[in-house]
């Protein structure tokens, strides 16, 4: 099953703070782990909120758009990972493992959702629509 591990976003994420050397080694480290076990598809850091927008989208109405920074820092995403593991607690037992130090009291929350796979659509999710997403999935290969 795949996953995908979300890293909520903190006050210090927002403030565009970046990891010291000790930190980024000790992610790099983890990172190799999970890469050597098979489990990493992807991963990313995103920039602080301040740095991206919002589009809105309402019945009917043109989309609207609201530039960050967006208020409620503990909603928003700070990274993220791809996985595939065996089960959710195979994943949960990998994230136990990060090696996330905040600050002396700080709070950080990790979120864990499984990706839908393709048999999760049923009938609606016809031979031809899954040709069609193969082909692109393919492409998407051809661009890494």
């Amino acid at each position: 099953m795949k996953v995908i591990v979300l890293v909520k976003a903190s006050d210090d994420t927002e403030a565009g703070l970046m990891p010291t050397e000790a930190e980024l080694a000790a992610m790099s480290a983890f990172n190799e782990q999970l890469v050597n076990a098979g489990i990493m598809l992807a991963a990313e850091g995103l920039r602080p909120s301040a740095k991206g927008a919002r589009v809105r989208f309402t019945g009917g109405a043109a989309p609207s758009v609201m530039d960050g920074p967006f208020a409620e820092t503990r909603e928003l995403v700070a990274g993220f990972w791809l996985w595939q593991v065996r089960s959710m607690d195979e994943a949960l037992e990998w994230l136990k493992r990060a090696p996330f130090t905040p600050a002396s009291g700080a709070f950080m929350e990790v979120e864990i959702r499984p990706v839908f796979e393709a048999e999760d659509f049923g009938a609606a999710f016809t031979p031809e629509l899954r040709a069609q997403e193969q082909r692109l999935r393919d492409r998407i290969g051809d661009n890494g």
